[in-house]
């Protein structure tokens, strides 16, 4: 018997982009759609269920300070389970988005909590992310298990950094808690989140500062107005002014002598390396702490896809408990940040491309909340969305079982510069010795961000990257003319033997899918610095003028690359403001204010048989 517990761009004002803008807002915000239905023993059906609101309910957490949460409770005398959402973006903007309102999650006879996190908002405390997510979401599951007409049964919901809210608590192993439904967020603070390969994830990182996550803090502060509209201008001059400025250590739209604004951004620069200070927060060395199944989801071109796919493998291979391993399920799209849709970037994929994230919530939370049988434990764990077949692919683990892991060795005559030159790729590796290719590389004068993965300021997804492959500081690398269908799934990686005449340099990577008209569709990309070749914890700077070996990983993806279509890599040394522009000095990070160009140099001879590793499916989808 239950008891009830009492306790942008430079284009970015336009109409258009300001509505992307908004549907970034929309994933940032935290929300997908609620879950209607019921069992037998369990309260009215959805579509009966009234409910009444109470704003800035306060929960005290176990250090004192008092958190505040807007609860949704559905009318009658039954107990209900709860849905939680603990966001830093407000939680009264949190009702305005059909993503996450969570009325709807009321409607369907769920409990529903949604939380400003400490110090956004009306909560009290002092912001300071990821710090205190773990142990406040620890105490918050608790206290909604509590709440009258709760049944003790919690599930967690929300995207991007409140995704990081359900994963940094569920690591703690509260006992309410029921299941997590993370979207598009990470498994590292550190690595796919603020830096990647050791470069600053510098576009991203500026922008949601100063376009969101510092409107909690701000409108506190008594000259918050002022600032707020400051930090507004700054962020629409990123690309006119900002994003260059040095030293990194000192950005002045964040205020640096201000530690009321956002002083854990200078924390985060001085800590280039993945030392303690992100160690704590990192979910992925926590796997088997976790206890609850969890539906993770994400697209191809999102910000933290990597982080998305290595939570559902490391949970079904290390989760704490057989239902967490068993209950991992994984489902990937061709979207950016948060996206649900079938036109992404450049190109339109399709009708099967759409998924509606409410009914995907509603199956899971109905089956893990009020224990309905409606096959959610019975989906195929791996669902993901082949580019190019425009169809899904399902799978029972990942990397998908049965994948040929195929090595495509770059050639040339020293001529690769340019989509004009004559750099080649194909599965037979160097036999002779080929002339290297070079380029300088300027960090005046970088190779310029052409959609990828999700930036406020730079529109993402799929892009034609014929503008950037004209330039002579990219190398540029062609398979011939496909002559059959050729399905990559997995995750890729390139063997880079290079020299530069720099302590320090950065390499790029991209993977296109090239169409019989030229277009160069933007499939991967990735990068790599130098000091960070062996290890993101210990650098060590680079002898110009010695070959290294590095390895760029490009994360995963899923693309048929059609017959009469060529598989194309792209190497250079920027990409940027996507990443942080390596000014080649070999000193410490973030502190640089000038720049200077290196010399570069990529091997490709059968002693540096320079390679990109695709994951190829013996029988592809169509």
């Amino acid at each position: 018997m239950r008891a009830r517990r009492r306790t942008t761009w430079a284009n970015r004002r336009s109409r258009r982009w300001r509505l992307s803008l908004v549907a970034a807002a929309v994933v940032l915000l935290g929300g997908v759609a609620a879950m209607p239905g019921a069992a037998a023993d369990a309260p009215p059906k959805a579509a009966d269920c009234e409910f009444s609101v109470q704003k800035d309910v306060p929960a005290t957490m176990r250090d004192g300070t008092v958190l505040r949460s807007n609860v949704f409770t559905p009318k009658g005398d039954g107990d209900f389970p709860v849905i939680l959402m603990r966001l830093p973006y407000n939680k009264e903007g949190a009702l305005s988005f059909v993503y996450g309102a969570p009325d709807r999650y009321a409607k369907a006879c769920y409990l529903v909590v949604v939380q400003d996190v400490r110090g956004e908002y009306k909560s009290d405390g002092t912001f300071y992310p990821y710090r205190s997510e773990a142990e406040d979401g620890y105490d918050t599951i608790e206290w909604s298990a509590a709440l009258p007409h709760s049944n003790g049964k919690v599930g967690m919901y929300g995207f991007s950094y409140p995704g990081l809210t359900q994963w940094l608590p569920a690591t703690l192993t509260p006992p309410h808690l029921v299941t997590i439904a993370p979207g598009f967020t990470s498994s590292d603070i550190y690595d796919g989140w603020t830096y990647e390969g050791g470069a600053l994830y510098q576009s991203f990182i500026q922008d949601w500062l100063l376009s969101f996550l510092t409107g909690g803090v701000t409108s506190k502060l008594p000259d918050g107005a002022k600032l707020r509209a400051e930090m507004n201008q700054a962020s629409k001059d990123l690309h006119a002014k900002w994003y260059k400025y040095q030293p990194l250590n000192n950005f002045p739209p964040l205020y640096p002598q201000d530690n009321r604004i956002a002083p854990y951004y200078f924390d985060w620069i001085d800590h280039p390396s993945f030392d303690d200070y992100w160690k704590r927060w990192s979910i992925r060395t926590k796997y088997p702490q976790v206890k609850v199944p969890s539906l993770n989801f994400s697209g191809w071109s999102d910000i933290f896809l990597n982080g998305t796919v290595e939570n559902f493998a490391g949970m079904r291979a290390q989760g704490g408990s057989e239902v967490a391993r068993q209950g991992a399920q994984l489902l990937v799209g061709p979207w950016t940040h948060g996206g649900s849709g079938r036109k992404v970037g450049d190109v339109d994929f399709g009708p099967e491309a759409v998924v509606a994230w409410g009914d995907l919530h509603l199956r899971w939370f109905d089956h893990w909340l009020k224990g309905i049988d409606n096959g959610v434990d019975k989906d195929p764990p791996v669902k993901v969305f082949v580019m190019g077949a425009n169809k899904w692919r399902t799978a029972d683990s990942w990397p998908i079982p049965g994948t040929a892991n195929t090595t495509y060795y770059l050639h040339s005559k020293g001529d690769a510069n340019t989509a004009n030159g004559g750099g080649t790729l194909d599965t037979t590796a160097p036999a002779t010795e080929e002339k290297a290719d070079q380029y300088q590389y300027d960090p005046a004068n970088p190779v310029p961000s052409v959609g990828g993965r999700f930036q406020s300021s730079v529109p993402g997804g799929p892009r034609d990257q014929r503008s950037v492959e004209q330039r002579p500081d990219v190398l540029v690398y062609s398979t011939p003319q496909l002559t059959k269908d050729t399905e990559v799934t997995g995750p890729i990686s390139v063997t880079l033997y290079a020299r530069s005449s720099a302590k320090d340099t950065d390499w790029t990577a991209k993977l296109t899918d090239v169409g019989p008209d030229g277009t160069s569709m933007l499939i991967r990309d990735g990068i790599q610095r130098a000091r960070y070749r062996v290890s993101l914890e210990k650098p060590e700077l680079i002898t110009p003028g010695e070959v290294y070996k590095y390895t760029i990983k490009l994360w995963p993806t899923s693309n048929l690359f059609k017959a009469g279509h060529r598989i194309r890599l792209e190497i250079s040394s920027s990409n940027f403001p996507m990443y942080d522009r390596n000014p080649n000095t070999g000193g410490k990070f973030g502190a640089d204010t000038t720049t200077q160009p290196a010399s570069q140099t990529v091997l490709h001879d059968p002693a540096h048989p320079s390679s990109i590793t695709l994951p190829i499916m013996p029988t592809p989808v169509r």
